[in-house]
């Protein structure tokens, strides 16, 4: 589809193909359109997140799936003047954790999880391009919580290199951390261990800090930014690994899928 930057052809055609898939296994799909004036062009932009619910209402215990469907419009890490003009395709910034997705809900219409599973695709995550003008569709999703709320969330972004290590995020840890060793120590359970090591390395600014500071929702993001292609034009479908991607559906799908399902409160 090419680059998913807000109002193109590409990021049309991108939301219509989120939309049918998730209608094929998810119980309610709908979106959640907001304005932006961009800094950039004085324009306001047009944007929408895209939700999908699997036994949202009949549920206790209800966990937020998240990751960004938008991809940024210019190339800022590169270091080549004609190229930082140029959008990115995006494809573990952003691509990834919609792919992880997609198919986490296909396999869970076929075994279903025993919690409620509300999957939110959010719209104006890289737009920037400084941090005023970016994670808007997170804000947005904050700040109008459709009901019942959830009760917990999990971020999804830049998980398809090759190369996947995905150790805890900092803010992650000082917002959620009951939730952050508890799925941690599932990981290790599963023999996922290598892939999401139990140490602490970065601190990020993405999606959670919304949901956690202005939704109230403990959230933690799960992303590896050690990434060489971030923001460049090279964050293209080669770089990206079918394994990587199923090691975090791997983690996701038994996570959601315990007998005894985690909720806040119960330690890690």
């Amino acid at each position: 589809m090419g680059p998913r930057v807000p109002e193109t052809e590409a990021h049309e055609k991108c939301r219509q193909y989120m939309v049918t898939e998730m209608k094929k296994w998810c119980d309610n799909v709908y979106e959640q359109p907001f304005e932006h004036k961009w800094s950039q062009t004085g324009k306001t932009m047009k944007m929408q997140n895209v939700i999908g619910e699997q036994n949202w209402k009949n549920s206790s215990i209800r966990v937020l799936i998240v990751t960004h469907w938008d991809s940024r419009p210019t190339a800022d890490q590169e270091t080549d003047p004609v190229l930082k003009k140029q959008p990115i395709s995006g494809a573990n910034d952003g691509a990834s954790g919609v792919a992880i997705m997609l198919e986490l809900m296909r396999v869970l219409k076929q075994r279903a999880a025993p919690v409620g599973v509300m999957y939110l695709m959010t719209d104006g995550e890289d737009l920037g391009p400084k941090d005023d003008e970016m994670f808007l569709g997170a804000i947005k999703f904050a700040r109008e919580q459709p009901l019942p709320r959830p009760t917990y969330g999990i971020l999804l972004d830049m998980l398809g290199d090759k190369d996947l290590e995905v150790p805890m995020e900092q803010n992650s840890v000082q917002a959620a951390p009951d939730l952050m060793k508890a799925l941690y120590k599932h990981a290790k359970a599963v023999g996922l261990q290598d892939t999401f090591p139990a140490i602490q390395k970065y601190n990020i600014l993405d999606d959670h800090l919304a949901l956690n500071q202005i939704g109230g929702i403990p959230t933690i993001d799960l992303i590896d930014f050690d990434y060489p292609d971030w923001h460049k034009t090279t964050d293209t479908a080669d770089k990206c690994s079918a394994e990587s991607l199923g090691k975090v559906g791997k983690l996701l799908e038994t996570w959601l899928q315990r007998l005894k399902p985690w909720r806040p409160g119960m330690g890690s």
